[in-house]
């Protein structure tokens, strides 16, 4: 079942906690899984938590930090000491523990692995640390089982039981040769299904799927999902294997892609922490950046209708449809930038597809364009059965805003699909062809497609 943190829970462990009743609050905690324990640690002060993590299993305790949130980590991890830290990450897979350490300031950094000099972990550690966070060097764990193509099924076996406390879960075991070169992998149904004493020679899998230490993750989640894997090895530049990455690793990084793409595209800078922790000041230097030139971009539109006052000045019922049309353009180009920037995260398309992405995007922009036309046309044209508010000249009126909206909503479904392209072709995170940006644009560039309709189909009759 799953767990529910309720105010009377909260209430239940706290009067606990201040009466140092550690057998009720280990037997509170006993059927919790980590996330669950880590989400009271959440919500309790600094003290009751070290408390309370000092009833837990060493091993529990050691998943729990790892699922604490950010903010929530630094704090505890603050309030101990070097050696209590090295004592608790000393119970984490590898690439949790890189994780853990590379948060703390450097000094403590050198003070917690001093700690753990005898502990076979700390190299591993300090190798992950090498290696940039965003790559699959930063995401693997180095705990895994190998065996040597040369071996038979008798020694992988006992090869997994001497791993068994140290790899959390596996998956497959990896065949490497003599110079530890990864050719390929063993899934444990062929191992059980195969006669006693094969050779792995005879019953390993040579096609295996593996990632550089310094392939870029977001590229390691694409990989993972083409293929529906739950574990992907990691080799170095000489095909040596050195890890692994877990599909639970992958989600976290799919959450913070997700996330940071979702900031941009808000016309926001990503932030590197949980809103909660960040100070008013960080928040306020993350998002005035971007209002600010999306301010100028509008200041534009501005001076396009400067540049159309004399036609507006005759005919001011032309002012009345502008949010209708500029507004029209940038909620489609707006749609058609998101659908590419996640079409490009997803791998689904790539740069090389530009022109055949833009051809559909022309028709799906003018039949939408179409669409909207249509029904523009018809508000004026029945509206004016019931007022003179748009004069004599109504049917021109209509005309303008059908024909205004054709090209506006065409124009701007354009421009929303190819931008993110360009950005992606230069190098560019695509992302940052925000809503707010393309709507901006396509704001400006619309005013002038609307009032050179106006000035064409009113030319003759009024300007």
């Amino acid at each position: 079942m799953q767990f529910e943190l309720t105010d009377d829970f909260l209430t239940d462990l706290r009067e606990a906690i201040r009466r140092q009743n550690g057998v009720f609050v280990a037997e509170q905690l006993k059927e919790l899984y980590p996330p669950d324990i880590a989400e009271i640690f959440n919500k309790l002060k600094i003290e009751e938590a070290k408390y309370v993590y000092k009833q837990l299993d060493e091993q529990v305790a050691a998943d729990v930090l790892v699922e604490l949130e950010d903010d929530v980590r630094e704090e505890f991890l603050a309030s101990l000491t070097s050696k209590e830290i090295a004592e608790h990450i000393d119970n984490m897979d590898s690439d949790d523990a890189a994780d853990v350490i590379a948060e703390l300031p450097d000094d403590v950094q050198d003070e917690v692995l001093s700690h753990m000099e005898d502990s076979e972990q700390a190299s591993d550690i300090v190798d992950l640390l090498n290696y940039d966070e965003n790559t699959a060097g930063g995401l693997m764990a180095t705990e895994l089982v190998r065996v040597h193509v040369n071996s038979n099924s008798v020694e992988c076996v006992r090869e997994i039981r001497e791993q068994a406390d140290v790899v959390e879960n596996i998956y497959t075991i990896y065949v490497v040769d003599d110079d530890e070169k990864l050719v390929g992998l063993l899934s444990l149904k062929k191992l059980v299904i195969s006669p006693t004493r094969s050779n792995v020679a005879d019953i390993y899998d040579p096609k295996v799927i593996s990632v550089k230490t310094n392939t870029d993750a977001e590229e390691v989640a694409n990989i993972m999902d083409k293929y529906n894997l739950v574990v992907v090895p990691v080799v170095d530049a000489l095909g040596r294997l050195v890890g692994r990455i877990t599909i639970d690793d992958i989600v976290d990084v799919r959450r913070e892609e997700e996330t940071e793409d979702a900031q941009k595209m808000a016309g926001v800078e990503a932030f590197d922490e949980p809103y909660m922790s960040l100070s008013i000041y960080e928040i306020l230097k993350k998002r005035v950046g971007w209002l600010v030139v999306l301010f100028l971009g509008e200041t534009l539109t501005a001076s396009a209708m400067g540049f159309f006052e004399n036609e507006i000045a005759k005919v001011v019922i032309l002012a009345l449809f502008v949010p209708l049309i500029i507004s029209s353009g940038g909620n489609t180009g707006s749609q058609a930038s998101t659908l590419v920037i996640r079409a490009l995260a997803l791998g689904e398309i790539t740069v090389r597809s530009w022109w055949t992405i833009i051809k559909r995007e022309i028709k799906v922009g003018l039949i939408l364009g179409i669409i909207l036309g249509i029904i523009g046309f018809l508000r004026v044209v029945i509206w004016s059965q019931f007022t003179t508010i748009y004069g004599p000249h109504w049917m021109e009126i209509g005309l303008i805003v059908g024909f205004s909206l054709v090209g506006v909503v065409l124009w701007g479904n354009t421009i929303g699909s190819l931008f993110p392209l360009i950005l992606k072709r230069f190098g560019f995170d695509p992302a940052v062809s925000s809503a707010p940006f393309v709507a901006t644009l396509v704001d400006v560039t619309g005013l002038i497609i609307y009032f050179s309709v106006a000035s064409l189909l009113l030319g003759s009759v009024v300007m």
